[in-house]
């Protein structure tokens, strides 16, 4: 009996990228998709896989004249990789067969990869210490097999390489290939060309003590793309860190590194920048993922969610299809440029609907950059947008018995249709399987806080309805107040979902973390629930695990069941930190730091949730995106939660509520952005404030949040 074909693993791989370009490697920085466990490996753009090989090998005698066998070819033995900012990596491996015969190694190679929209380029720099001139060849192979990143998803193994393209000159360093849509050109300054071989070699002498140079680019263009690179210009800015953990700043650092590369545009609407959701697998427009890095980015500016805002606005829902799940007034959950295929029973069209959360997100992070500073100008043309989406909600919670849930009617489909939509996701405390349609717990927050950020935005521009809304909201904290709060030997706490018949869906899960910055508990409510999430079955893992470790079904490293999600755990600390349990915060704050130097501070879509004192380090998931935009958007939200910024620009007013003792020691944070200008501010140890710089016109307003 043969196994089902398997996602490929990502937790090694080296990652260059450029959006919508990314490279795929071995740690040795070559790539070769037929190797075993390698289907993933490849230099993507725009979801097509457009080189499946590049690897680099040498050969002592230095003959390139196409004679000899592949043994007679050697690798690169692999000592160094490392990122070396946006979009650059740096491998130096050693040519253990050259040289002096001697232990220490006397010749080495250096690779330095750049990554820009539509281009890779490699520095390849073989250097000598040896005590006499070093003769050899150095030899590329390279090829794509033009599959789209579902075939390699689905760990199908490659394609044949697409045949070379046949005008191309054998003799000039020049390679190609390519189909109707996607053309790739490979050049290489010096190099000998074999077509026939897909091949590129250089033959070299190195002199004692010198070095020489090579050179590979690949360019690949993509008329049938539907993603495309942001605008160069910066998107938001950077700030300057100083903590007394120096891990914070480094991660920040870090984290703004991947966000640079993650900026993406539409073909259609190329000055609108959003943030692809994550590498490999959602490396495209995703309404959730994108709407919550950029509401976790608004301190740095309002740039990223006006283009995030614009370019899912343009795409609303404006029929019934249920095919796609298209719905009036509805956010989309992703686009592609075709089907998307899985290999495992998920089909989804290229534009797919299927997301029971996204639509009130987007109010929400409208709101939200309304309060941080964005235009008048820039609001009034997503007000009917806003109207539309607010519309979607009134329909859904009519047809889901007072609260939004969702179905997959097609069967081909995601089951689940919330953040954590893996098919087991949903589970009771005993661990069996939810059935739908299921309403999400902290979907109803999302609406509720929706419906309030509603009611505000049309109040502020003359629109009516607001009063409406405001009700709508009273009313869905009541409804949620009497269906989702169960109960357990250790207390209350709201569920994870109601099911199809209306059961509450009962394991204790990190939902209920997403409610606190809702607004839709009370004071005792929100007490519980900061007490369920500060207690140790859920939080002494390196973060907030997804399930409590002694729900059935838990399993540490279970994709929505058990590990721990980086923005998850920021969505849970804002929450605490505004409503006063600091404590509860700090201790998620400190596992996401404990965490983030095992993954050099790029932190992964996801890890295990074993528990700290059972492991030196956080487990990989191995299958994990990394980077993943709302993931390093956590850093941010981590760093906002600790300053205790809540601006209502609107009102002239900039909100700071110290959390008392910070994690981090003392603070300063200079060039964040409020209205569009500078805000600098400085903490101590204590979390009092020490100082604040605020744009002209602001009143600063320092108010504790409530302790309980």
């Amino acid at each position: 009996m043969t196994s089902p074909e398997r996602q490929p693993l990502l937790h090694d791989l080296s990652v260059t990228l450029a959006a919508p370009t990314v490279v795929l490697s071995a740690p040795d920085g070559n790539l070769d998709a037929a190797a075993p466990g390698a289907a993933v490996q490849g230099l993507f753009h725009a979801d097509v896989r457009a080189v499946s090989l590049l690897r680099v090998t040498l050969r002592p005698d230095g003959d390139a004249g196409g004679g000899g066998d592949d043994e007679d070819w050697l690798p690169v033995v692999a000592v160094m990789n490392a990122t070396d900012g946006p979009g650059r990596g740096c491998f130096v491996g050693l040519a253990q067969a050259l040289g002096d015969a001697v232990p220490d190694p006397t010749v080495r190679v250096d690779r330095r990869r750049t990554v820009t929209p539509g281009r890779l380029t490699e520095q390849l720099t073989v250097r000598s210490t040896a005590t006499t001139p070093v003769h050899l060849a150095v030899r590329v192979e390279i090829a794509g097999d033009l599959v789209t990143l579902d075939h390699t998803k689905a760990g199908l193994p490659p394609r044949s390489p697409a045949e070379p393209t046949s005008q191309l000159s054998s003799g000039d360093g020049l390679l190609g290939w390519g189909d109707k849509d996607v053309e790739v050109a490979v050049s290489a300054p010096g190099a000998v060309a074999d077509v026939k071989g897909s091949t590129l070699t250089w033959t070299l002498t190195v002199k004692p003590g010198e070095s020489a140079d090579l050179h590979l680019a690949v360019e690949v263009s993509d008329k049938a793309a539907v993603v495309t690179a942001a605008d160069p210009r910066p998107t938001w800015q950077r700030p300057d860190i100083t903590a007394a953990d120096h891990r914070l700043p480094a991660l920040v650092a870090q984290s703004l590194d991947d966000l640079h590369s993650l900026r993406m545009a539409t073909a259609e609407s190329p000055g609108d920048t959003f943030l692809a959701a994550g590498i490999p697998w959602f490396f495209t427009l995703f309404g959730r993922d994108s709407l919550w890095a950029a509401r976790m980015l608004l301190p740095l500016g309002t740039d990223l969610a006006l283009g995030t805002l614009r370019t899912l606005a343009a795409r609303q829902g404006t029929r019934t299809d249920p095919a796609a799940e298209e719905e009036p007034g509805k956010i989309l959950h992703e686009i592609r440029r075709g089907l998307f295929d899985d290999g495992q029973g998920l089909r989804l069209p290229p534009v797919y609907y299927g997301t029971v959360d996204a639509t009130p997100l987007w109010i929400c992070l409208l709101h939200d950059a309304w309060r941080w500073g964005l235009a008048t100008d820039d609001i009034e043309p997503l007000l009917p947008a806003l109207q539309a989406a607010l519309g979607w909600i009134d329909a859904a919670a009519r047809a889901g018995d007072g609260f939004l849930s969702y179905l997959d009617s097609s069967g081909t489909g995601l089951a689940n249709q919330g953040w954590k939509d893996s098919a087991d996701a949903a589970r009771f405390a005993d661990g069996r399987l939810a059935q739908a349609p299921l309403a999400l717990a902290e979907v109803q927050g999302y609406a509720y806080e929706a419906a309030l950020a509603g009611a505000a935005l049309l109040d502020a521009f003359g629109l009516p309805d607001g009063e409406r809304w405001r009700t709508f909201a009273a009313d869905l904290a009541e409804r949620f107040r009497a269906r989702f709060w169960v109960f357990d030997q250790h207390g209350p706490y709201p569920a994870m979902a109601l099911d199809g018949s209306g059961r509450p869906v009962d394991a204790v899960a990190s939902n209920m973390g997403h409610l606190l910055a809702t607004g839709i508990l009370d004071t005792d409510e929100t007490a519980a629930v900061a007490a369920r999430l500060a207690a140790p079955d859920m939080s002494d893992a390196y973060g907030l695990r997804t399930m409590s470790s002694r729900s059935g079904g838990f399993g540490p490293l279970r994709y929505h069941c058990g590990t721990v999600w980086p923005h998850d755990t920021a969505i849970a600390v804002t929450g605490l930190a505004r409503t006063g349990h600091t404590e509860a915060a700090a201790r998620l704050i400190e596992g996401i730091l404990a965490a983030a130097p095992a993954f050099d501070y790029r932190l992964p879509e996801l890890w295990g949730g074993d528990a700290r004192t059972d492991t030196p380090a956080p487990v990989p998931y191995p299958a994990s995106c990394r980077p993943q935009a709302w993931s390093a958007a956590s850093a941010v939200a981590l760093m906002t939660a600790l300053t205790g910024l809540d601006p209502d620009v609107p009102a002239g007013r900039l909100h700071l509520r110290p959390t008392g003792p910070l994690p981090v020691g003392m603070l300063t944070v200079a060039g964040l952005t409020v209205r569009g200008e500078r805000l600098d501010v400085t903490m101590g140890s204590d979390g009092r404030i020490e100082s604040v710089t605020a744009p002209a016109g602001l009143i600063v307003e320092e108010h504790p949040a409530p302790r309980t």
